[in-house]
């Protein structure tokens, strides 16, 4: 896409901080830096989230995560842990709609980046659990 920033940087017609990049996906440090090396991996073929993949690219893109992250984390001895995330959709925060997961290096429980999950557990009966895995489950046999 010629508007897509991730593209640009996909075909190096802007410069980034790349990390790594291979025939599938480029990594680069993002802009906003959560936390020092903050990392975006972005697979090279424009596809706006993760309900765009289909099973080969999922394989592809996800496979190399582990390495990048190990080597972010190998890179300073002050990571003591790392958040992997992917936003999909504007309700998700997803801000860049070129398909990327955020690797956000951990340093310790004062650094910039929460999340926070709420107990829900009582909002929902075991009926409607067993619902809601139903649907999901009919979905995927739907699927195959």
């Amino acid at each position: 896409m010629s508007d897509c920033i991730f593209c640009k940087i996909v075909n190096h017609e802007i410069p980034s901080r790349k990390v790594y990049e291979d025939d599938v996906v480029v990594a680069f440090l993002d802009l906003t830096q959560v936390t020092p090396g903050h990392t975006l991996v972005v697979p090279k073929k424009h596809i706006q989230d993760i309900f765009e993949y289909d099973e080969a690219l999922a394989q592809a893109v996800f496979s190399r995560i582990p390495k990048i992250a190990k080597a972010i984390k190998d890179s300073n001895p002050d990571i003591k842990g790392m958040n992997v995330m992917m936003n999909n959709g504007p309700l998700a925060y997803q801000s860049v709609f070129h398909s990327h997961i955020h690797l956000l290096p951990r340093y310790s429980e004062e650094d910039t980046f929460s999340i926070q999950f709420g107990d829900n557990s009582e909002k929902h009966s075991p009926e409607e659990l067993d619902q809601i895995a139903l649907s999901i489950k009919n979905e995927l046999e739907e699927s195959k």
